[in-house]
C-alpha cells in the first residue's frame, strides 16, 4: 500500500546557517526517542523522525556529491533505534549505516524507516539500498523526495512496493528537495547550481579604482569571520569561476585554507591567455580549467580548454561542466562575469557579503531590487543571501540601467 503526503514548507529548513552551526548528537545504538508525545499527534511526531533524518543528511555537505545528501532513522514503538546518513562518495549509503546501527535486528520487522530520498534501485558503486531494506524485511517505508536521477527516479519505490512495503512519500519533501538543490538542478536541468558571491561595501563598491602599480592583492571589504565563511562555502562548491580581470587584480588561489575541506575545481577565462604564468590559479597545486580562445599546453592539473567568447559563452561552460558531472559552480566575479551570468538569468542563489567599509568610489557592485530569504551577522559585517524561485522570476537591475 502506498500513499503521498502532501508536502509542507515548515521547519525552516531553508538553508544552513554559518553563525551557529549545532549538530545534535542522538545515540546510534538506539536511545533517542520523541519526548513528550502527547503534546503533538503522530503526523507530528513521524515529522520530527523525517526532520532528525534531515539533520543527519546535511552532515554530508561537501562529502558525497555526486551523489546527493541522504539522512536515515529507524524507528521502532517511538524510538529511534538506528539512523545514518551518507558520509562520504563512493562509501555506504544512508541506509546501510541505519540499518547497521540497530543493536537488536529482529526489531526491523516491526519498525518504520524514515528516509529522506528515494533509496537506490541500481548497482553503482554500493549495492541497491532498496533491495536491502527488502531483504530486512522492515515493513513501512517513508520517504521524503522522488529520486530526479533517471538511474532511481520511482524504480526504488517500485521495488519497494513490489515487496509488499507500506509506503509514503512526500513527509517534508520541500526540505527534502532544498537540501538537494544541487543534485535536482544537475539532473532536471542539466546543468551545475550556479550561485553568484561578492563583496561590497556599505556604499555599494566591490572594489577601488586600481592602477597596475597595485595588482597583486585583494582589496579587502569584509572581515575575518566572513573569509571563514567564504572558505567553508567553497568547501561545499565542486568548482569556482572567476574572470581574467579578478586573476590580475588580486592573484587569487581560490583554495580552501580557513575551512577544512576539498578544493572546489578551480576556473578562470582568460580569452587571450594573458595571465601570469607566476598567477596562484595556475600553480598546479589544485585542479584548474583554463576557458581561453588560444591554442595553449595543457600541464598536469591545469587544462587549457578553447571555447568561443561569444554570446553562447556560458552555455558552453555549463555544458562542459555536466559532462564532467559538476554539480555546482560558485561564481566569485568580477564584476562584469557577475552580470553576464545576472543578464542571462543564469543563477540560482547569490550571497552577498556587506562590509562596513566606505570608498566614496570604484567599481560599483551589481544594483539588485531581489526579496531577501536571510541575513546573518557576521561581527561587523553581513551576508545576504538570496535565492531565484522555479520560475525565475527573482530579478535584477544592473548599474548600466539594463534589466535581467
Amino acid at each position: 500500500m502506498s500513499r503521498v503526503r502532501p508536502s509542507t514548507s515548515e521547519g525552516g529548513y531553508r538553508g544552513e546557517s554559518f553563525s551557529l552551526i549545532i549538530f545534535f548528537v542522538f545515540n546510534m545504538a538506539g536511545n533517542t526517542k520523541i519526548e513528550n508525545r502527547s503534546s503533538f499527534d503522530t503526523g507530528q511526531a513521524e515529522e520530527k523522525f523525517m526532520a532528525r533524518a534531515i539533520e543527519l543528511a546535511k552532515l554530508g555537505m561537501g562529502q558525497v556529491a555526486p551523489n546527493p545528501m541522504v539522512g536515515c532513522v529507524i524507528v521502532h514503538n517511538g524510538l529511534i533505534i538506528g539512523e545514518g546518513y551518507h558520509c562520504k562518495y563512493g562509501e555506504t549509503h544512508a541506509e546501510v549505516n541505519a540499518i547497521n546501527a540497530v543493536k537488536d535486528m529482529s526489531l526491523l520487522a516491526h519498525s518504520t524507516m524514515y528516509v529522506t530520498l528515494e533509496p537506490c534501485s541500481h548497482f553503482g558503486k554500493t549495492p541497491p539500498c532498496a533491495d536491502l531494506v527488502v531483504k530486512m524485511k522492515i515493513p513501512k517505508v517513508v520517504v521524503g523526495s522522488v529520486d530526479p536521477n533517471e538511474k532511481v527516479a520511482g524504480k526504488g519505490l517500485e521495488r519497494l512496493r513490489s515487496a509488499g512495503c507500506d509506503l509514503e512519500v512526500g513527509m517534508l519533501e520541500d526540505e527534502c528537495n532544498r537540501m538537494n538543490r544541487r543534485f535536482r538542478t544537475f539532473h532536471q536541468k542539466k546543468r551545475p547550481y550556479i550561485i553568484l558571491k561578492w563583496a561590497q561595501t556599505e556604499d555599494g563598491f566591490i572594489d577601488k579604482s586600481r592602477e597596475e602599480a597595485d595588482f597583486g592583492q585583494p582589496t579587502w571589504i569584509t572581515n575575518n569571520l566572513s573569509r571563514i565563511a567564504v572558505h567553508k562555502m567553497r568547501s561545499d562548491e565542486a568548482a569556482i569561476l572567476v574572470g581574467t580581470n579578478t586573476v590580475l587584480k588580486d592573484n587569487p588561489s581560490l583554495t580552501v585554507r580557513e575551512w577544512s575541506g576539498n578544493h572546489p575545481l578551480r576556473m578562470v577565462l582568460d580569452r587571450r591567455g594573458i595571465l601570469p604564468a607566476t598567477s596562484a590559479m595556475l600553480d598546479q597545486s589544485t585542479e584548474t580549467l583554463v576557458f581561453t580562445e588560444k591554442e595553449m599546453e595543457s600541464k598536469p592539473n591545469l587544462e587549457y580548454i578553447r571555447i568561443k567568447f561569444n554570446s553562447n559563452m556560458l552555455s558552453e561552460i555549463n555544458t562542459i561542466l555536466l559532462e564532467r558531472g559538476i554539480q555546482s559552480l560558485l561564481v566569485e566575479g568580477g564584476k562584469s562575469l557577475l552580470e553576464s551570468y545576472l543578464r542571462e538569468g543564469l543563477w540560482d542563489e547569490a550571497r552577498i557579503y556587506i562590509g562596513n567599509a566606505r570608498f566614496g568610489s570604484g567599481i560599483k557592485a551589481p544594483e539588485t531590487d531581489w526579496v531577501l530569504d536571510r541575513e546573518e551577522k557576521l561581527d561587523d559585517s553581513l551576508m545576504r543571501i538570496y535565492y531565484r524561485n522555479e520560475e525565475g522570476n527573482q530579478e535584477s537591475r544592473i548599474t548600466d540601467g539594463r534589466k535581467n
